[in-house]
């Protein structure tokens, strides 16, 4: 029997039992929709979190009092240790640092926003050096970036977002208006480019204004976040050696001193929610796979039910001149066909899932290889799963078959 035949008498056997058929591919449904659907969420998790979380811009670290941190003890431990960083501490990087081509700072606090009577709540306030602009980078949409000499001369200025341009001032342009942080009025001279949200929580909901100007608004005992930017044709490495050089000798740390200071890089957050997202799959994939088997047992049982049901058919294949292979071919064949259909349908929802998850904005991404390792992975299901229920029926003696009734 060739397998274009096998193939025609298998897809027979699954239209006349249609029902069974379904019920018997739930599992793999299950199975390799989930797995793919998983897929697809940490796939497009990943490239959300270096498209925003982690977009430092090209050739940047920071340096900030604490890193990135993942239980309580180490918490814990850089509050005792860790120090605030001033900017006496970013002049000096600025200055000592060769490989550094710009150094810039700020930092971050909320306040109320006010304007002609209205009020927007718990909006990050930041005071920054006007180069943070360019090295993280923020787009304008309207005006400009702040400018060096208003941050040298404390000119109350402000460079907002996009949720408080539409917010503060609904229909108007905003630039040249004031708002008022802490009763301190601020002329408007730029707007961001909408970043739109992270998580829910949306990135555009901010106002820069000059460091100086912070300094007088919240005073001066807050610690400074240091963006640096590699200079073109230095290995960032050595860049942030030399920075570590430079801190360790102005907080008078000794050779065995843990650093009192954390260096981030896009890089080390990446890698930080690679690590989350591998054991989310190595669960995921564990609990699917168990879907998976219990799928492939239930098509072997099934099969087994077949082989009974068409015990007399069996016989008569052998009676006409129908070999042990053939037998075994067709019934394997049938047990892979099962499987890889289960896994088509699977494979299918899961796209669906993953398009309904982008139209409603959670980042989810269909890996284009899905449908050729799902359509492996089914054959394998088929094959392990169907070979015993197909070498019983290959073992049939014909004649005690053909007494079957």
């Amino acid at each position: 029997m060739n397998p274009v035949e096998a193939t025609r008498l298998a897809l027979e056997s699954i239209w006349a039992n249609r029902l069974r058929s379904f019920l018997t591919l739930f599992g793999v449904i299950v199975g390799i929709a989930s797995i793919i659907a998983t897929i697809a969420v940490i796939q497009g998790l990943n490239q959300y979190v270096a498209d925003k979380l982690s977009n430092l811009g090209r050739g940047v670290f920071t340096v900030q009092r604490f890193g990135i941190i993942t239980n309580r003890k180490d918490f814990l431990d850089a509050i005792r240790r860790n120090r605030h960083l001033d900017r006496e501490d970013a002049r000096a990087v600025a200055e000592y640092v060769a490989g550094a081509e710009q150094v810039a700072w700020q930092v971050r606090s909320t306040a109320d926003l006010e304007r002609e009577g209205q009020e927007l709540r718990s909006v990050e306030v930041d005071g920054v050096t006007p180069a943070i602009l360019e090295i993280e980078p923020f787009e304008v949409a309207d005006g400009r970036i702040l400018l060096p000499f208003e941050d040298q001369r404390a000119v109350p200025v402000a460079f907002i977002g996009n949720d408080v341009k539409e917010q503060l001032f609904p229909g108007i342009d905003p630039i040249g208006k004031e708002l008022r942080v802490r009763g301190t009025p601020l002329t408007v001279v730029g707007v961001a480019t909408k970043k739109g949200s992270l998580f829910g929580m949306s990135q555009d909901s901010f106002v820069k204004i000059p460091y100086s100007v912070h300094r007088k608004i919240y005073g001066s005992d807050r610690s400074v976040r240091l963006s640096v930017q590699v200079r073109e044709g230095e290995q960032m490495e050595a860049v942030m050696d030399e920075v570590r050089s430079v801190l360790r000798g102005r907080h008078h740390l000794r050779p065995g001193d843990e650093d009192d200071f954390a260096i981030v890089t896009a890089e080390g957050i990446n890698n930080l929610w690679s690590s989350l997202t591998s054991t989310i799959f190595a669960v995921a994939l564990f609990v699917v796979g168990i879907s998976l088997v219990v799928g492939g047992i239930v098509i072997m049982n099934i099969m087994l039910v077949s082989v009974i049901e068409r015990t007399r058919e069996i016989g008569v294949r052998k009676a006409v001149g129908a070999r042990q292979r053939d037998i075994v071919q067709q019934f394997l064949i049938e047990a892979v066909l099962l499987s890889c259909l289960g896994g088509a349908i699977g494979t299918v929802l899961a796209f669906g899932a993953a398009a309904g998850l982008q139209a409603v904005g959670f980042p989810a991404s269909f890996p284009l290889w899905a449908p050729p390792v799902a359509f492996v992975l089914c054959t394998g299901i088929g094959v392990v799963f169907g070979i015993a229920p197909a070498r019983r029926a290959a073992g049939l003696d014909p004649i005690e078959a053909l007494r079957t009734e």
